[in-house]
């Protein structure tokens, strides 16, 4: 058993004993059955909307059943999040949902779910993009070679390079969406399990390159790479010629500086 496993299994047991706790499920790796000995943990409760508060103020007791935390932090991003780590170093992410705030996204793996709470969003399950995702991956493609751009006119490289790495993000998740479209949400962390060699050779080198001295490299790369999907890209984009125009505004003109 792996560390990860054991410390879902303590905590679930904790969590069970908790009548304000309606269910528990995994998402990520371990709610894909796709985790390894280096994989957080991301684990969710479900909650009655007006019980949230309350169990909110449990949460790392909860956590702590698997053994000591020595770090923890409480934010919000998609919902209230804890993230705990052991003196183990395994790391979890405590989200709690209600019926009004789960996120329909992504596979999920049911824990504990006594009265089938969660058996209307099983069908739901996808890491495919939707198209407003989509055109608004595309739109942050053009948008950081434009601001790409901007930095290396002024020469701010360091600032030119992160503009690169925001490009590279959203246009992994593009590529994704044509070439492995199921497994389009998870972005750069999978190109190298779903997408064919020599785009992440391509990808591997645009890497290589974004650096304070190589980005004009790595831009023409990343712009050599897009070219090619242009047309496939811009019949995907529904509704939105203005976004199509400055992409391909873009991919000409810094082709054009840096050949």
């Amino acid at each position: 058993m792996l560390p990860q496993e054991l410390a879902v299994m303590k905590v679930c047991e904790s969590l069970k004993a908790d009548p304000l706790v309606q269910a528990i499920f995994l998402k990520g790796s371990m709610g894909r059955g796709e985790h390894d000995e280096y994989s957080d943990i991301d684990l969710y409760c479900l909650v009655a909307k007006d019980e949230e508060k309350l169990f909110l103020q449990q949460r790392l007791e909860h956590l702590e059943a698997y053994r000591r935390v020595i770090f923890y932090d409480d934010f919000f991003i998609i919902a209230p999040q804890m993230i705990a780590v052991y003196d183990d170093l395994i790391h979890i992410d405590l989200f709690t949902v209600t019926a009004d705030t789960f996120v329909e996204k992504d596979y999920f793996k049911v824990l504990y779910d006594p009265k089938y709470l969660l058996d209307p969003y099983k069908g739901t399950q996808s890491l495919e993009l939707s198209e407003d995702e989509f055109r608004d991956d595309v739109n942050d493609v053009a948008w950081f070679l434009f601001q790409y751009k901007k930095a290396a006119a002024r020469g701010n490289s360091i600032w030119a390079v992160k503009m690169l790495t925001n490009v590279l993000h959203h246009l992994t998740r593009v590529l994704l969406c044509r070439h492995a479209p199921h497994r389009a949400q998870l972005g750069l962390k999978t190109v190298q399990r779903n997408l064919d060699h020599d785009i992440v050779l391509k990808i591997e080198n645009i890497l290589e390159h974004n650096t304070p001295s190589g980005h004009p490299m790595a831009a023409r790369l990343i712009c050599s790479l897009v070219s090619p999907e242009l047309k496939w890209i811009c019949q995907h984009v529904a509704g939105a010629d203005h976004i199509k125009l400055f992409l391909e505004k873009m991919v000409k003109s810094l082709l054009e500086e840096t050949s």
